[in-house]
């Protein structure tokens, strides 16, 4: 019982922020009639008024809302692009946001440059280490050498999660010292709004981590095909 207890905790722990993330942004994507033009046009908008020159905004898949640095563009899922939602209003200036973080050239997007390939680099080799743990058991005949190869694997997965909660500050930043201040201050969302605008800002700065902690489940499923292997 106490096995099965620590176990859900863990999967609350892992899977938790991740479904609060998903929750938050699908309550508050209605389309809303009274809203002035969709989450692209805020985009665009915001873009020439902070003078982001050289600045596009381009359709992506859905899920994948970003600012790519390299090509310069705020890139939008369709329905943040073509919604209008407060969702939808929420994560287009949340992007805008890392835009002005790298057109003013601020410190803290070192953060990402850092260490977000450097996470996606480890995420990969763990997968990768994990993957082959049942071939090392299979030539070697040593379930000691494939457990060890399996928690290297698990010990790089938890590392690039760690390294997606050090890019959090940043993220934070584009959320709440740039998109809210420009979204509450110049009156682009009536008051009664903000408290929802508010949790959709800090769903949209905590996707990354979210999502690197979901990653971690897949561990559980490499540490269940091994045992099988071992047995």
């Amino acid at each position: 019982m106490l096995y099965l207890l620590i176990a859900l905790s863990l999967l609350i722990l892992i899977a938790g922020p991740n479904l609060w993330v998903r929750h938050v942004l699908k309550k508050y994507s209605n389309e809303m009639d009274g809203m002035p033009g969709t989450g692209g046009d805020l985009a665009r908008h915001l873009i020439d008024r902070f003078q982001l020159q050289g600045v596009k905004v381009e359709l992506t898949e859905p899920g994948t809302d970003h600012y790519s640095p390299a090509d310069r563009c705020v890139r939008l899922s369709p329905d943040i692009f073509k919604g209008k939602s407060l969702t939808a209003v929420a994560v287009a200036a949340h992007e805008v946001g890392h835009a002005i973080q790298y057109a003013r050239k601020e410190k803290i997007t070192l953060l990402r440059q850092t260490y977000t390939p450097l996470a996606a680099g480890i995420q990969r080799f763990g997968t990768v280490v994990i993957m082959i743990a049942p071939a090392v058991l299979a030539v070697f005949h040593v379930p000691q050498a494939a457990l060890l190869t399996v928690l290297c694997g698990i010990a790089a997965m938890l590392a690039s999660a760690l390294m997606q909660l050090i890019v959090l500050p940043m993220e934070w930043d584009a959320s709440f010292n740039k998109a809210m201040p420009i979204l509450f201050e110049d009156q682009y969302v009536p008051e009664p709004y903000r408290p929802a605008i508010k949790k959709i800002l800090t769903a949209a700065a905590l996707t990354y981590f979210a999502g690197a902690l979901i990653n971690l489940l897949q561990l559980w499923r490499w540490v269940a095909i091994l045992k099988g292997a071992i047995r």
